[in-house]
């Protein structure tokens, strides 16, 4: 027996004291609502109407039955109303893991516009460098840089993300400009730890293929943003991305060297975990990333 069905059976009939229009009210014929009637009465052992040629009746039992099922019928109503509201609209608490520079330098400053749009919807962001797995960890979305491995996760692309090598003019003078990837090896190179070979940077050939050049350098950091106080301050050459140092190389505070031999592969995702139905609020925030970041990379653009 459909428990559900014929509570919901039961309590028509006892609103409507009639077999017929509670079926025609649940679009079921009226030997089907009988069937319900009668299996309710046989599991809880007791009659729950008074029949007769002329009149239908709650028995004492009926009766208190049917305020007990009425109310719940009504709180399972609300409850579905309540899940369909939610998933109408974005609402609730959003976890959001980000990279430390990225979420500092250009994702924090979006979300006041974000929360102006979506008021109902709170932000709990948390940037660090490592790798997070979602799942165990609860977030709802994430903004990714580099390769997608993990194929358990949905994955928008937002954008490329531009690698250069820079430093600042003071440095070049002094120094010079190095020409090809192996005057490197005569430079100061700013190398960042956080990633799997921080003293090798990779180029393109001019004849074909992958030119790698082992680098050394006084200072190295697990942090992009103290690379590029450290570029600034005229220490040395980084490989930084243009998110990072975009601003400065407008200004003239950092030139690019190498253009012409740098490998360009990565890209910016927002990763969420696979579901069925994506829940508003995640919807409605990898949305509004695509539409800051996904149509142009600001950091790139030439005054």
């Amino acid at each position: 027996m459909d428990r559900m069905a014929a509570i919901e059976a039961f309590v028509k009939v006892s609103e409507t004291k009639s077999f017929t229009e509670a079926a025609a009210r649940l679009g079921q014929s009226k030997s089907a609502i009988s069937r319900y009637i009668t299996a309710l009465e046989s599991e809880l052992g007791a009659r729950l109407f008074h029949r007769s040629t002329r009149t239908l009746a709650l028995t004492e039992a009926g009766q208190s039955y049917y305020e007990r099922m009425a109310r719940i019928l009504s709180d399972v109503e609300e409850a579905n109303r309540a899940v369909t509201q939610l998933q109408a609209a974005p609402r609730g608490r959003l976890r959001v893991n980000a990279p430390m520079s990225f979420g500092f330098l250009h994702l924090a400053g979006i979300l006041p516009d974000f929360m102006e749009r979506y008021p109902e919807v709170s932000i709990d962001l948390v940037m660090n460098d490592r790798f997070v797995d979602l799942v165990d960890e609860g977030f709802d979305v994430a903004l990714r840089i580099g390769g997608m491995a993990d194929s358990s996760l949905i994955a928008k692309k937002l954008g490329p993300v531009r690698r250069v090598i820079c430093a600042s003019p003071d440095y070049l003078d002094k120094r010079g400009v190095p020409l090809t990837p192996d005057d490197l090896r005569t430079h100061d190179c700013l190398c960042n730890t956080n990633g799997p070979s921080p003293y090798e940077w990779s180029f393109i050939h001019p004849e074909g293929g992958a030119w790698a050049v082992d680098v050394r350098g006084g200072i190295t950091a697990n942090n992009g943003d103290a690379l590029r106080v450290a570029a600034l301050k005229g220490l040395g050459l980084t490989l930084l991305p243009t998110f990072i140092v975009g601003a400065d190389l407008q200004a003239g505070n950092l030139v690019t060297v190498l253009d012409q031999y740098m490998v360009q592969k990565l890209s910016m995702h927002a990763v969420y975990p696979t579901s069925r139905h994506l829940s508003p609020k995640v919807r409605a925030f990898v949305d509004f990333l695509f539409e800051r970041f996904g149509t142009r990379q600001y950091w790139d653009l030439v005054e």
